[in-house]
């Protein structure tokens, strides 16, 4: 069967983020899309790729508007299952003087249930590049071991894996964290792990140690410094691309972004290097808008920052 060349496997919830009172003193949301792969399915297909994404979502509300924007954003979705016993996840985001904070319903959630049987066989044995995270394996044990099976079935099949770390720590304990994802993470091929998670996964704080624990797992390791910008290794070299100079005003989604874009340029045939200066500008770009997705830039913003350097 055809297949888009990337897939992406994980979690999608709806956003609910918290706004200043209107004139009658009533609490507004506004709403929007989150999850990580996801980010990074819209991301690659900005950036031009053909990418669909894998996951469970309710026959409700949420999953409906998840489909849509997969839909309008040229994600195929024929690898998204509807489950009519389970909801799709939420999240609110609310607002005080200590900052922001998360209250998540995804517990039993529809792509928390999703289990290895649910895996689309044929069109991960077709793809190019499949992309999961940390958090496609730590919102349950059977949505871990669907991810595992996912992995078997691209590698054996001859395709690529990318992984990105993305540590929630409420999700799972550190441990266990670490052993379910270094044991993902050796059966890649490109690894995105954070500065910050990987200094709790590791336990080791150097830059240049850090590359080499990954690289004894992983071919390729773009270690994500914000806005220090990114360390981009292979076993034969290593460097370092500088953040670009924007007005940032929220970085939600900027490593998602960076992922994807990424992604897109390494299946159109671009070497390790070429496609991560590509994603280093996008996800600088998608910090200078608010929200998760809105901001993903596409193709000709990206090209248009690397060609001036300005945003």
């Amino acid at each position: 069967m055809a297949a888009p060349d990337i897939l992406c496997m994980g979690e999608p919830m709806l956003e609910f983020n918290q706004r200043a009172p209107d004139a009658e003193g009533r609490t507004l949301y506004l709403q929007g899309h989150g999850g990580d792969t996801s980010n990074a399915a819209i991301a690659a297909a900005r950036s031009g790729a053909s990418a669909g994404y894998i996951t469970a979502v309710g026959k409700d509300a949420p999953g409906e508007a998840f489909l849509k924007l997969w839909q309008d954003e040229g994600v195929d979705t024929a690898t998204v299952r509807v489950n009519p016993e389970a909801p799709t996840g939420i999240y609110f985001v609310t607002h005080d003087d200590r900052g922001h904070h998360f209250t998540f319903y995804r517990t039993g959630s529809a792509a928390a249930r999703y289990a290895p049987a649910d895996l689309p066989v044929e069109a991960l044995r077709a793809t190019k590049l499949l992309h999961v995270s940390g958090i496609s394996q730590a919102i349950s044990p059977s949505a871990a071991d669907a991810v595992f099976a996912a992995i078997a079935t691209v590698r054996e099949a001859g395709g690529k894996v990318s992984y990105d770390t993305n540590l929630r720590l409420p999700l799972w304990p550190a441990a266990r964290a670490a052993a379910v994802m270094h044991a993902a993470i050796a059966m890649a091929d490109i690894v995105f792990p954070s500065l910050d998670d990987a200094e709790v996964l590791t336990g080791l704080s150097e830059p240049e140690e850090i590359a080499s624990f990954y690289l004894e797992l992983c071919p390729v390791v773009l270690l994500k410094l914000g806005k220090q910008g990114v360390m981009v290794c292979t076993r034969e070299r290593r460097e370092r691309l500088a953040g670009h100079t924007v007005k940032a005003v929220d970085a939600t989604g900027a490593g998602d972004t960076f992922a994807g874009s990424f992604l897109a340029r390494f299946v159109a045939g671009d070497d390790p290097f070429k496609a991560a200066r590509w994603a280093n500008a996008a996800a600088a770009l998608s910090t200078t808008g608010y929200g998760a997705v809105a901001p993903i830039p596409r193709a000709e913003a990206i090209r248009a920052l690397l060609s001036t350097g300005k945003a």
